[in-house]
């Protein structure tokens, strides 16, 4: 997991957020966002608190879901997203970051005129990124 973090809100609830990979049996060809899977997209969840966060989100599928630290908490463009959506979970895909090691094929510092979130992706459903069916539950065996 490539990092995630959560911030308190005043009113006592959460909104976390995490990067996770996408998984392979995503909707579509590319969910319509240019990322196959495997991809990292970010994941926010608005909930009571962070245990109940993680939650919503192992109980659509998404197992191996851990906060580990706050090393990328939520921005304050991401809160007003998941505050204004009435599911309270959203993804897109994760901003890429610049490569490292490679003098000359990445600019040194970026325009003045660019930010770093100014050309990302509109926030989707998080049914969007599981796929037509969504998550019917857990497989059970025949009896």
């Amino acid at each position: 997991m490539a990092g995630g973090g959560f911030c308190r809100l005043p009113n006592g609830t959460v909104v976390v957020a995490l990067t996770l990979t996408r998984p392979a049996d995503g909707a579509g060809p590319h969910g319509g966002t240019g990322a196959g899977p495997g991809a990292p997209v970010r994941v926010l969840v608005h909930a009571a608190n962070r245990a109940r966060a993680l939650t919503r989100l192992r109980n659509l599928g998404l197992r191996a879901v851990y906060l580990r630290g706050n090393d990328r908490p939520p921005t304050p463009d991401e809160v007003t997203a998941v505050l204004h959506h009435p599911d309270g979970l959203l993804w897109r895909a994760a901003p890429q970051a610049e490569p490292a090691g490679l003098p000359g094929l990445a600019p040194t510092s970026p325009p003045p005129s660019a930010s770093p979130q100014s050309c990302q992706e509109l926030w989707h459903p998080i049914r969007a990124l599981l796929g037509p069916a969504g998550y019917a539950g857990p497989a059970r065996p025949a009896a």
